[in-house]
């Protein structure tokens, strides 16, 4: 019986490793740098390579396009390009907005986000990680730029050198809002208003926009720019020989309580969502932004692009939000995706962390694991302490496993026996059920269950998978660092120390483990360790110590269960299912 929790095990870590590695969408090819990127031609900014000419129509499927929702607009008088700006900055600049969560820097041009650095959040090289790319297509639209029907008004006010109300914004001296405005003699007038903290968030901003062409309104969409979070880590690994455990970018949001995630590949067959959201936007493996929109109707437009950079292509998606009634009151979270972080904006939020199906048990492990780590101070070491506790409360079911499994191998002998009084019977004879009546009798006359040795272990399971899914999304681990050369427990072992120990603690349990299976049968599960050591090299180090720790459990676990009920029976050498069937 327990041959078949084994084969459940591998085929389930088969699947999750697949899954991880093996099925990795393919990447769209890299588009032109000498042209903006299919569908955003209208946000192409002048003087810029592959910009679109002023009056060129927005593409199909755009944002740029009517809502068929939406009432009709009465058409706006038709701007007057280079019109002399009255309402304007006299130069190109940037304005900060400092934050002790992070720095983020505006360009008074276009009134745009131009960088967004995390101050608690590294990259590889060590440095803050900004959530919005340097690195994007000519003519693609920044964080915050207005998007209109017009494409030669959505060039124009990317253009504009709109006034700031501030050079310098410090958040934590109490300044909290940040206006940008332009207003030109040919009547256009632009406000972009920018309050930050809002509802004491440290990673929400409230944002309001408007644009009037001879004081009537002018629908527009908001742009999210091309993100976002870690590019160097989400454009490494993805082939079999080097599987990536991280998600790249993707669109994500929430519908009547339904999360629904989609692919760049899905994106770019079905670019536009319309609907009502609790929200809507991007994510990547540990950050997301999203417009939360409450009950307005929204309008959303995707569009994925490849960029190059110094990893490697880097799939990145961007997306413009269009509001019902206008871009009045539109909240956006840019930020981590931190459990705690994210539910206290909104508890839908939390399920933007990608638990999978056991997200009710990983959610309690998350918040275990940070209490362990507030004593400790070492994720690390909080992820063994943890391991341990989950053990030790796990001992009496994996206690009733192993002495059911060696009472069957106890018994073995005469249940090979029995198979082998019939096993010359087809399995469709009637005959072959006086086998099974037998080995009934035997199992009820020697006081053994079957299936005691499968379910105690099997109950173990939802939480094996979950703390899995846990050490493999929390946020919480990254760029923790452990012990010497281990830096950061959400990335790999890079000397493959641990996956290696992992393996040999795997073979040590596996001999110790009572097996009713035959020899041929024994050989091939001692294949398993390999496997799994071949499947763990890659894997985050929070993960594989997990499992190392796991491994030591059980082998401790053994040793007391032997001395208790005493070690497993020798068999004699030599005998087989023929000799036994014989001698009964």
């Amino acid at each position: 019986m327990e041959k078949r929790v084994l084969l459940a095990i591998t085929l389930s870590f088969v699947v999750l490793f697949a899954y991880q590695a093996l099925f990795v969408k393919p990447k769209p090819a890299p588009a032109p740098a000498s042209a903006p990127s299919a569908g955003r031609a209208a946000d192409a900014r002048p003087g810029q390579a592959g910009a679109a000419p002023a009056g060129t129509p927005p593409a199909a499927g755009t944002a740029a396009s009517v809502e068929p929702s939406e009432a009709p607009t009465p058409a706006a008088p038709a701007p007057a390009a280079g019109a002399e700006p009255l309402v304007a900055d006299t130069g190109e600049r940037d304005i900060v907005v400092d934050t002790p969560e992070f720095t983020a820097v505006f360009s008074n041009r276009g009134g745009v986000l131009t960088s967004y650095r995390l101050k608690t959040f590294l990259d590889d090289a060590g440095r803050p990680i900004d959530l919005v790319p340097s690195v994007v297509p000519s003519g693609a639209a920044r964080p915050f730029d207005l998007v209109f029907d017009d494409a030669g008004l959505t060039a124009r006010v990317a253009e504009a050198l709109f006034k700031p109300s501030d050079d310098r914004v410090d958040v934590g001296a109490g300044e909290r809002t940040l206006t940008f405005e332009y207003q030109d003699a040919g009547g256009l007038a632009v406000v972009k208003r920018f309050d930050f903290q809002q509802d004491g968030q440290p990673y929400l901003l409230l944002v309001n926009a408007q644009a009037t062409q001879g004081g009537q309104m002018v629908p527009a969409a908001l742009a999210s720019g091309p993100g976002l979070g870690d590019i160097a880590r989400a454009a490494g690994g993805g082939s079999f020989f080097s599987p990536s455990y991280y998600q790249k970018t993707q669109g994500i949001f929430n519908q009547a309580g339904d999360v629904t995630r989609l692919s760049s590949d899905q994106l770019a067959e079905q670019p536009v969502h319309e609907g009502t959201f609790s929200y809507i936007g991007h994510d990547d493996h540990y950050f997301l932004r999203v417009a939360l929109t409450g009950d307005r109707h929204t309008r959303v437009t995707y569009q994925p692009m490849t960029v190059q950079t110094e990893a490697g292509p880097r799939t990145l998606v961007s997306f413009d939000t269009r509001v019902r009634g206008g871009l009045s009151d539109v909240k956006v979270f840019l930020g981590p995706k931190q459990f705690d972080t994210l539910a206290s904006v909104d508890r839908e939020l939390t399920r933007t962390i990608n638990f999978g199906i056991f997200a009710f048990l990983a959610v309690p492990l998350l918040r275990a694991l940070n209490w362990v780590n507030d004593y400790v101070g070492n994720y690390g070491w909080a992820i063994i302490v943890l391991t341990a506790i989950i053990n030790l409360l796990m001992l009496p079911l994996r206690h009733k496993s192993v002495v059911s499994m060696r009472k069957m191998q106890e018994i073995q002998p005469q249940v090979q026996a029995i198979q082998a009084r019939y096993k010359h019977l087809k399995t469709t004879d009637p005959q072959r059920q006086k086998m099974n009546v037998e080995m009934m009798n035997l199992y009820r006359e020697k006081g053994v269950n079957p299936a005691s040795g499968c379910l105690p272990m099997l109950l173990t399971f939802p939480v094996l998978f979950a703390f899995y899914s846990l050490l493999s999304q929390a946020i919480e681990i990254r760029n923790a660092p452990f012990v010497g050369w281990i830096h950061d427990l959400s990335t790999f072992d890079p000397y493959y120390v641990t996956p290696l120990l992992m393996g040999a603690s795997m073979v040590i349990q596996q001999r110790m483990t009572p097996s009713t299976a035959d020899p041929v049968q024994q050989k091939v599960f001692m294949f398993m360790p390999i496997l799994f050591t071949f499947m763990f090299l890659w894997a985050p180090s929070g993960l594989v110590i997990y499992w190392f720790t796991s491994n030591l459990w059980a082998i401790g676990q053994q040793v007391l269960t032997n001395k208790l009920i005493g070690p497993p029976p020798a068999r004699p050498a030599g005998t087989t299912a023929k000799k036994a069937g014989a001698a009964a």
